[in-house]
């Protein structure tokens, strides 16, 4: 049989068909003539990064500073005219940045770990992804590495919004030698996450005491009679049940990858909106405090004496001096005769006359007295 010619309606789809793939050609063409131009010109940035650092060295200059980072950012966000989404800008530079800094030297990030938690997801997304990762099995080594010197930075978990402070991380940073230089947000998605994409035959649900408190209504409805497993991190539960498969574990994406377990239950928290503040720490001997970006947070620790009165004469320094507080909390201080101290987050930064004023008078009006650091926040 003959082959039947193209009807006029199949002709015209086929040239419209070819033309879009034509189409797509050039623009493919000058998309990859545009990334190899990126790429030159992001050699070129790595370069002079090169020679800053050289200069760095001379002087004893910090290769990292949160403040100068924040400011570039902020700068190209005022300038991007689009269609470039300003909130891709800062994960976009921030890796640029990482990568420029490693050229200098490795910038050692301690977490809790094993691989796979949130706490690793937060350094990557404040520090990028050109980093020498130093997991640890608990806050408190965190902390630990970071004052010996085996890691440069520290990120420990400060606060969930909905179950609140993490109360380890407040009582390390009471006597701990660091100073926080810097914050990041982590939108937390827990994920049920097991070897069998199912979720008959659990025996128990491995995660941290933090995880289990923020899915707790799931859990309650959907595994009530499945014993909940307190953990050292979501990431060590996750390696656990890549172990056992009558085991489950609470953790992100990120776990599931590394150990490889199946989702079985996406973002089982209580909380669409859940969200962790994790705060960036290191010693001041190895790293200077930030200098003013122009959105600035410090975080101190105070006690006053137990007496009427107290507390409302310890904040009025800053309603005098118009000093915003953005978070007071409070922890005991374990003495036996209830006494507190409070955790204190204020707008600003010492240099800035008003809050420098507001901090001397705050000091003389408390018993105890302690900045824990003062840091560049994204207001936006």
């Amino acid at each position: 049989m003959a082959d039947t010619p193209k009807t006029g309606s199949a002709a015209a789809a086929a040239a419209l068909d070819a033309g879009i793939t034509q189409e797509l050609g050039l623009l493919r063409q000058q998309i990859d003539s545009l990334d190899r131009e990126l790429l030159a010109l992001l050699n070129r940035r790595m370069q002079l990064a090169v020679e800053v650092g050289e200069l760095k060295k001379r002087d004893g200059s910090p290769v990292f500073r949160p403040e100068r980072e924040a400011q570039v950012i902020d700068g190209l966000k005022a300038a991007n005219p689009g269609p470039l989404k300003s909130v891709s800008v800062a994960p976009i530079w921030r890796e640029i940045m990482s990568a420029s800094r490693s050229l200098e030297t490795p910038t050692r990030v301690a977490f809790l770990g094993p691989a796979g938690t949130f706490s690793e997801e937060a350094a990557l997304g404040f520090f990028g992804s050109s980093i020498v990762r130093v997991p640890c099995a608990s806050f408190d080594e965190v902390i630990r590495s970071t004052t010996a010197g085996a890691a440069d930075f520290g990120v420990v978990p400060v606060e969930n919004n909905t179950e609140g402070v993490v109360t380890r991380s407040l009582d390390l940073f009471l006597t701990m030698p660091l100073f926080i230089i810097g914050e990041t947000s982590l939108m937390v998605r827990h994920n049920l996450l097991r070897k069998n994409n199912s979720l008959s035959g659990i025996t128990a649900v491995c995660a941290h005491p933090q995880a289990l408190a923020q899915c707790h209504g799931w859990l309650s409805l959907n595994l009530p009679d499945v014993e909940r497993r307190p953990m050292s991190s979501n990431a060590e539960g996750a390696r656990l049940a890549g172990l056992d498969p009558n085991l489950a574990a609470i953790a992100g994406t990120r776990a599931a990858a590394e150990y490889g377990l199946h989702v079985v239950s996406p973002a089982i928290q209580d909380d669409a909106h859940n969200r962790t503040r994790f705060a960036i720490v290191t010693h001041p001997d190895r790293h200077p405090a930030p200098r003013p970006s122009g959105h600035d947070c410090t975080s101190l620790i105070v006690s006053v004496a137990n007496q009427p009165g107290a507390v409302h004469d310890l904040l009025m320094p800053l309603k005098e001096h118009g000093v915003s507080m953005t978070r007071f909390e409070s922890r005991p201080a374990r003495s036996g005769q209830w006494e507190y101290y409070f955790y204190i987050d204020i707008e600003g930064h010492p240099e800035e006359p008003r809050v420098g004023t507001a901090l001397r008078e705050l000091r003389d009006a408390c018993a105890f007295f302690k900045v824990l650091g003062t840091y560049p926040i994204d207001v936006h």
